[in-house]
Parts: structure tokens; C-alpha cells; sequence
């Protein structure tokens, strides 16, 4: 266990992979599911996360990340196709001080747009569902599988 301790089998991350949350889904396979954050800091933010219970970063093992982190470069490949953002921020956070604030292991694709500023990270107003269920139709249109 690192940081704050052991991972919480009922956080928001774990109850969408259960299927007991709703989500607007980019991309399944058996290993990571992809979907658009509900709090999305820019137009077509999107998190990568491993179905696998594990809190941060610290935590996973070597294997799981590659896996992890080929998904996440695939899946922000579609993003900058979808959106055309003039660029794609990736950030992972790693305890609370940190600024972790859903203790499963994930990592946002930020596109970033010239004229556009950026939210907060884990703002306080939900997107709107039916707006990220396109925008995540939009996403998975766009992966190159």
C-alpha cells in the first residue's frame, strides 16, 4: 500500500466498472475502461483507468502500466483526432496532497485549445450526460483499433 493506504472497493471508479454508475464510455477491452470525466476540465477530457483495484500509481505493477499506458497513448491519439486540440495535456495524480481525488488508479486526457482556459481539476458542476455520451461517441469513432 502506498500513500494513504488500502484501496477502497467502493469508490466512484470501481462502482462504474461494476456497471452500478453510469458513465459515457470511449472504450472496453478486459483490461481498462475508458470514459469522459463528468467534471471535464476542457472539451473532450476523457480518463483511462485499469479494471484491476489499484489506488495510484505506486501501486501497480510494471506489466499492468505498459498495458495502461499504451491504452492511454491510443486513446489520446482519438482524442486529438476527434477534437483537434492544438495540444493534450496527461496528468495522473498520486494521493490527496496530490490532488488525487478518486482513489483508482487513472489518467486524464486533457485536450488543450489556444483560445479555450482550462477548469479546474474535479470542478464542482457536472457536464451534462447526454454531452458526454457524444463527445464520447465522438472519441470512439476515432480510435484507430
Amino acid at each position: 500500500m502506498s500513500l494513504e493506504g488500502a484501496y477502497d472497493p467502493v469508490n466512484i471508479f470501481a462502482k462504474i466498472i461494476q456497471g452500478k454508475m453510469p458513465c459515457a464510455k470511449v472504450y472496453e477491452d478486459e483490461d481498462v475502461l475508458s470514459f469522459m470525466d463528468a467534471f471535464p476540465q476542457s472539451r473532450g477530457h476523457t480518463l483511462v483507468i485499469p479494471k484491476t483495484p489499484v489506488r495510484n500509481l505506486l501501486d501497480v505493477d510494471a506489466e499492468m502500466l505498459q498495458m495502461l499506458i499504451e491504452r492511454t497513448q491510443m486513446i489520446a491519439k482519438g482524442v486529438q483526432r476527434a477534437f483537434l486540440p492544438e495540444g493534450i495535456i496527461l496528468t495522473q495524480f498520486n494521493g490527496a496532497v496530490a490532488g488525487q481525488t478518486v482513489f483508482h488508479l487513472h489518467f486524464h486526457i486533457i485536450p488543450a485549445y489556444a483560445d479555450t482556459e482550462l477548469s479546474g481539476h474535479g470542478g464542482t458542476k457536472m457536464a451534462d450526460m447526454e454531452q458526454l455520451q457524444r463527445h464520447a461517441a465522438i472519441v470512439a469513432a476515432a480510435l484507430d483499433l
